[in-house]
């Protein structure tokens, strides 16, 4: 991808993250907000992956295992009432 291209994903990816949290404010836009979320952070690892700089993999693959790991300890530790 090339850098205008990647700027533009980023932009919409934001518009949508802004858009998810006005809309879980309310119960009824709340799902909808949600999709906004996934589809907006959807865009942005795509773009941060594919765009400028492809070459680093590894390093994106490591911060995602470590990423999921941390979520991982910190949702074990949520209890189950």
């Amino acid at each position: 991808m090339e850098i205008g291209f990647t700027s533009a994903v980023y932009v919409l990816a934001a518009v949508l993250f802004i858009l998810s949290l006005g809309g879980l404010s309310g119960q009824e836009s709340a799902k909808r907000a949600v999709w906004y979320g996934i589809t907006g952070m959807a865009l942005a690892v795509s773009a941060t992956l594919l765009g400028p700089g492809l070459g680093h993999w590894w390093l994106s693959l490591a911060l995602i295992a470590a990423g999921g790991l941390i979520g991982y300890l910190l949702a074990s530790k949520v209890g189950n009432d």
